[in-house]
């Protein structure tokens, strides 16, 4: 007979999450790092208590649910989605604040255990603290909300579950395709609840993940469409720098003269300097990608899901012919846009189309055309940093200056606001983890918590936070959470006085920044941008602010003040805020693409009908393939 442990059902789960590691290239790894965490009466006595019992098990103290999953995704992306972290969570508000975090995760692809508390099983005592009731079933909790954010989805209503539950969420979570967050709905009571497991259950177990490789067929079908492309361009997705495949495409590039554009999780795939990377495409792209992309014959889509705003909705590609061949580990990626679909690993596929491709290459006007504009780009970009815009400095000089300033191996962190687009436009990556965009979900609040994340896994290198008012004042505590574990981070705090992305698109409608300003009303209403600056701003200090939650801060009020903070921000041993106003209307130009937002088809604002007219020619462009 085999031996069995009596362990309570929290117990069991850290005890079996210990045990499991990753392994690919032959690197093996704990697959968690430990559990963040807020407790309350839904899993205090379950998981607090197994946590409290396994202190080689590390537990990390969080100021908000939905940050703590932030932190977690982050961690999981600077790791390569080999090592993640687990969240715990008691039932109610707790569990539901974890639902932005575990959307975003899955929109990445990047795994996450949830393991939040839930309504009682026995249901005798219902409806308990914090329960939603319906007259319609009582097995139904707030829980249920995770189902559409998760890759993998269960309630342990009874201990012995988890002995089927748990390798299916290690299934997912390790999966390169399928991963994500993985939510297991943990009733209070259960946790608490013992039963005699068996012991094998609890030995070391490695999940080998693979590196899928092409199928024959599909890859012949690639190579005869690329060797017939005169206009060929690959875009680079974040698949590339996830299967460690930077070196494979630098050394495939260098073969074929295929240039080069990068998604938002894509940048880094290329080393900026290399004469063959346009840089950013879509929407928030340079001139030099999206020309390159408006003419490409042949697209080579690389670990990418092609948004809309890599797509610019549709209209970037507009050659008449024009083909896709897909490489993706997701067969549902490598599919789209009626692609060759080449499913499979990025590294694994690269070093199977080079020597298939040997003796071809681009066409040397097309290759001539893409140095060019690489070289034109980088003087753009060049200008931007020169600007000196004054009284208040240019949020594209702001970020010149910490890309120039701040260590070339280290990180830099944002999600949401207008530094998204310039940052893809502008920053300079010299590594495939220089770039750390949240832009599948764009989630404002994720830029603190996501820093903190990736100084965590990676504490050797410097983290610089860039991160909006507005998305400061969404979830700015994880500061505290920094201060606590010694985790220095870097933030560049960036005031425009409101929501200065979603004003410029306003006004691009016709609706002249309605609601998005820092300012109390005037005449009873809140102010757009037809007053510039006849408008009160609000007694808010966000750096006091910052530096109520235990960091050292900096303010500056022009580039030259700017540049000397930041560089006393570098000096400093805690984590750091440098605090700048930037100028709200001056902003890095949009290059040759265009965004499908609708705009209202009926309205007596003669600027919404302009921007109605014009939507409606763009809307034209659209394509489907």
């Amino acid at each position: 007979m085999s031996s069995t442990i009596r362990l309570t059902t929290a117990q069991a789960i850290i005890k079996f999450l210990k045990a499991q590691h990753t392994e690919r290239d032959g690197r093996t790894q704990p697959l968690f790092a430990g559990c963040f965490g807020i407790f309350g009466h839904g899993n205090i006595a379950g998981v607090a208590q197994a946590l409290q019992q396994n202190l080689d098990f590390r537990y990390y103290l969080c100021r908000n649910e939905q940050a703590m999953v932030h932190t977690a995704a982050a961690y999981a992306r600077m790791k390569n989605r080999l090592q993640t972290l687990v969240c715990t969570s008691s039932i109610g508000p707790g569990a539901t604040n974890m639902l932005t975090g575990a959307a975003a995760a899955t929109i990445n692809r990047l795994p996450v255990l949830l393991l939040p508390g839930d309504i009682f099983a026995r249901r005798n005592v219902a409806p308990v603290l914090q329960q939603l009731e319906s007259e319609h079933s009582q097995d139904i909790s707030v829980n249920d909300c995770f189902k559409p954010v998760s890759r993998y989805w269960d309630r342990i209503n009874r201990p012995d579950q988890i002995l089927t539950a748990l390798p299916e969420a290690m299934r997912v979570l390790t999966s390169p395709a399928e991963t994500g967050a993985v939510t297991l709905a943990l009733p209070q009571d259960v946790q608490a609840e013992a039963f005699d497991y068996p012991a094998h259950f609890f030995r070391e177990r490695v999940w080998h993940v693979p590196r899928p490789r092409p199928d024959a067929g599909a890859l012949r079908r690639a190579v005869e469409v690329i060797r017939h492309s005169k206009q060929p361009l690959i875009i680079a997705g974040g698949g590339v720098i996830y299967a460690e495949a930077t070196e494979a495409l630098r050394q495939f590039v260098d073969a074929t003269g295929i240039p080069v554009a990068e998604t938002m999780a894509g940048k880094g795939s290329l080393r900026y300097d290399h004469p063959l990377n346009l840089g950013a495409i879509g929407v928030t792209g340079t001139f030099a990608a999206n020309r390159i992309a408006r003419d490409a014959d042949v697209v080579i889509g690389i670990g990418t899901r092609y948004s809309d705003f890599t797509t610019a909705s549709k209209t970037a590609f507009q050659h008449p012919n024009v083909a896709f061949v897909n490489i993706n580990v997701a067969e549902f990626d490598a599919h789209k846009h009626a692609a060759i679909a080449v499913t499979g690993d990025a590294r694994a596929v690269l070093e199977e189309l080079l020597p298939a491709l040997a003796g071809w290459r681009a066409p040397a006007d097309h290759e001539a055309r893409a140095r060019q504009l690489h070289e034109a780009w980088d003087r753009e970009v060049q200008r931007i940093y020169a600007v000196r815009h004054s009284p208040l400095p240019s949020q594209g000089e702001i970020i010149g200056a910490v890309n120039a300033l701040s260590d070339p191996d280290g990180v830099m962190i944002n999600a949401a606001g207008s530094l998204p687009g310039d940052l893809h436009k502008l920053w300079r990556a010299h590594h495939p983890k220089h770039y750390h965009l949240e832009y599948g979900y764009s989630t404002m609040g994720y830029e603190i918590a996501g820093g903190l994340g990736v100084k965590m896994a990676a504490p050797e290198r410097e983290v610089t936070v860039l991160v909006g008012d507005g998305s400061y004042l969404m979830m700015a505590q994880e500061i505290v959470t920094s201060v606590q574990e010694g985790y220095k981070l870097i933030i560049v705090l960036v005031d425009n006085q409101g929501f200065k992305s979603i004003g410029s698109l306003s006004r691009s409608l016709g609706q002249d920044g309605f609601g998005t300003r820092y300012a109390y009303p005037v005449n009873g209403r809140l102010p757009g941008d037809e007053l510039k600056d006849d408008v009160e701003a609000l007694p808010v200090d966000l750096a006091e602010n910052a530096r109520s939650l235990g960091a050292a801060v900096f303010k500056a009020r022009t580039y030259d003040e700017f540049v000397q903070a930041y560089q006393a921000a570098k000096r400093t041993e805690v984590t750091t805020v440098v605090y700048v106003q930037v100028d709200r209307y001056e902003s890095v130009p949009g290059y040759e693409s265009w965004w499908d937002v609708p705009v209202a088809e009926v309205s007596d604002m003669p600027a919404v009908q302009a921007a109605r007219r014009e939507w409606e020619k763009k809307r034209a462009e659209e394509r489907l393939f």
